[in-house]
């Protein structure tokens, strides 16, 4: 299904891909997206994430399919020594080799980076993206996205006030260090440009989940102030809530006086910015109670996407709260191509937009094994070959139950 375009940025770059999940099959569809090629090489199992969620018409998850186009995929047993040595001859030609395995899998197989890969493909960029890292007493535990969100103390203040801690139920923390990956796998081949040289890139969901907390980490490191709970508000503007409106609900978010300004004229009330509770925003905080039962009354015949039109284009910050079909279905949505539609395949696209070397779709999500024969074939296997592997039980063309 390849499209007939420029070459992407990332054209003649050649990734490894032994990941699975979201994390770091994030980052490799990002370089898929931009034209490298990426092979993913997949355990007899398969990625855990083909087992998550429904299921599309050709039988893959909609988990998988959001994460893994512009993918070949090869099912190898890395758990034997033959697998291994494929594994080996793939990288010869690689220019990244991405893996999220628990930290001293590839060591304890005698391929860890120090051991061998380092020394062997000396301009291999080499990530490994896990849990906690290897180092340190939590070193080589196994990591997820909501333990990280607790560990790192995400959910202590996420959830309503005076409610129990909540996770943020996106995979935040996983689709962020999977960005993070994809950017310092850029820098990486931008510096080995210069210097001939590859590294390693070492990167954590724990430590990711520390960078998400702004400004609450910062205000802890400088005021030893620890947030709290406080639902949809903001602790230092007002109002900034969530608030009930005829058909649903609409997010107000009102910094400055200007602003509170204009939305009292649009709610036909100027004189409630004029009220001495309300007259800046250090009162409006003080006062947030008062303000927000106010507001609530004052915007019941509201219709929110209607409304926060309006206030948008008054320089009011605001936002209907859409569900997921209201919101891929908004016109806008259309225009900006959020949503990725071809040859029956659909899926969220690639927000990034390049004027001359624009992201493509040259693969769609890849059925298990797919692509074995020929990404052998490339790095010099015969057929027969090819065919030993699988009677070895080394290859595998459908995965394992």
């Amino acid at each position: 299904m390849k499209e007939n375009a420029a070459p992407g940025p990332l054209n003649g770059i050649k990734v490894i891909d032994c990941s699975t999940v979201v994390a770091a099959p994030t980052c490799s569809q990002l370089l898929g997206d931009y034209g490298a090629n990426v092979i993913k090489v997949e355990s007899p199992a398969g990625d855990e994430g083909r087992r998550i969620c429904t299921t599309n018409e050709d039988g893959l998850s909609t988990h998988f399919i959001g994460l893994n186009r512009n993918k070949r995929s090869i099912g190898l047993d890395l758990n034997k020594e033959k697998g291994r040595e494929v594994l080996l001859q793939l990288l010869e030609e690689a220019d990244v080799f991405l893996e999220n395995y628990k930290p001293g899998t590839l060591e304890k197989w005698g391929i860890g980076y120090e051991q061998l890969l380092r020394e062997r493909f000396p301009r291999l960029i080499y990530c490994t993206i896990s849990g906690f890292g290897a180092d340190g007493p939590l070193g080589g535990l196994p990591g997820y996205d909501a333990v990280a969100q607790a560990f790192s103390g995400i959910m202590s203040f996420s959830g309503e006030s005076g409610g129990d801690p909540q996770r943020v139920c996106l995979n935040i923390v996983d689709t962020a260090t999977g960005l993070y990956a994809h950017g310092a796998i850029g820098m990486a081949l931008l510096e080995r440009q210069q210097s001939n040289k590859g590294q390693m890139l070492d990167l954590s969901l724990y430590d990711t989940a520390f960078t998400l907390m702004h400004p609450f980490a910062s205000t802890w490191i400088n005021s030893k102030i620890n947030p709290e709970r406080m639902g949809s508000r903001h602790p230092a503007a007002a109002p900034y809530d969530v608030y009930p409106v005829a058909d649903g609900h609409i997010l107000l978010c009102v910094v400055n006086n200007v602003q509170f300004s204009r939305l009292c004229n649009l709610l036909d009330c100027p004189t409630l910015f004029d009220d001495p509770r309300f007259i800046d925003n250090a009162n409006r905080v003080k006062n947030i109670d008062a303000l927000s039962g106010i507001l609530t009354e004052l915007l019941q015949s509201q219709e929110k996407l209607t409304f926060s039109v309006a206030c948008l284009e008054a320089g009011v910050a605001a936002g209907p709260v859409l569900t997921v079909e209201e919101a891929l279905s908004h016109p806008h949505a259309t225009a900006r191509k959020v949503t990725l539609e071809r040859d029956n395949f659909k899926a969220i696209n690639n927000p990034v937009k390049l004027s001359r070397t624009p992201t493509q779709l040259n693969r769609k999500p890849c059925q298990y094994g797919e692509h074995n024969n020929e990404i052998l074939t490339e790095i010099g296997l015969s057929n027969r070959e090819i065919k030993s592997l699988k009677e070895q039980g080394i290859l595998f063309d459908e995965p394992e139950h």
